[in-house]
């Protein structure tokens, strides 16, 4: 009688659907496991999602508002121009073409904030063909003034054109200007040594901000 031996004994229905549900839960898992280290090869690699890149490019398009500011003296383009709030003089002048070769712009503040409804006034030297506003306004006399002064690119020339303000006041208040990076009021101003509510009363009606 021929032996049988080694025989693999017989599975069951029920048996080899069990093993096949396994199979198929396996190569699931081992599915998942590829695309999982795959994402990850990807990230290592510096590649951004395309949701984060829309994101991004969003939030750099995203700006605040806009100021207006009027652009005077011994620029390119003199006029009145919008730009972005936080912006600075030196932005506006650039905007208006940048100074021209009779400007004085070391004579202002180049590095203040601008406010809305600013005048930036960029002197010139006297008798430049391009620095007339700016030289008129530097050498007006005290009580001469022909309306308020920008504050934020006033001179000590200028400051000292208002009724009460010496020049030592004056100094005092451009480093006040410097220190702070500008200013917003003209009521901070008091916070100046020396400057009384008389004063202040001058300020407001020979200032802007």
């Amino acid at each position: 009688m021929p032996l049988s031996i080694g025989l693999v004994p017989e599975l069951s229905r029920s048996q080899l659907l069990v093993y096949g549900a396994i199979a198929i839960a396996l190569l699931l898992v081992g599915a998942r496991w590829l695309r999982s280290d795959g994402e990850s090869a990807g990230a290592a690699g510096g590649v951004a999602p395309a949701e984060d890149s829309a994101s991004g490019s969003l939030e750099v398009e995203r700006g605040g508002g806009e100021l207006v500011v009027h652009v005077a003296g011994a620029v390119r383009e003199a006029g009145v121009y919008r730009l972005p709030d936080g912006a600075r003089v030196t932005d506006a002048i650039e905007r208006a073409g940048g100074t021209t070769g009779a400007a004085v712009p070391d004579a202002i503040n180049l590095a203040a904030t601008l406010a809305d409804g600013q005048q930036v006034v960029v002197p010139g030297r006297a008798g430049g063909p391009a620095g007339a506003v700016g030289a008129t306004a530097s050498a007006l006399a005290p009580g001469e003034a022909s309306g308020p002064i920008s504050l934020g690119t006033a001179t000590v020339e200028q400051l000292d054109t208002i009724e009460g303000i010496g020049p030592v006041t004056a100094q005092d208040i451009l480093e006040f200007r410097d220190e702070h990076g500008g200013v917003g009021s003209i009521d901070e101003l008091d916070q100046i040594s020396g400057i009384g509510p008389a004063t202040m009363e001058a300020l407001r009606d020979g200032l802007q901000p």
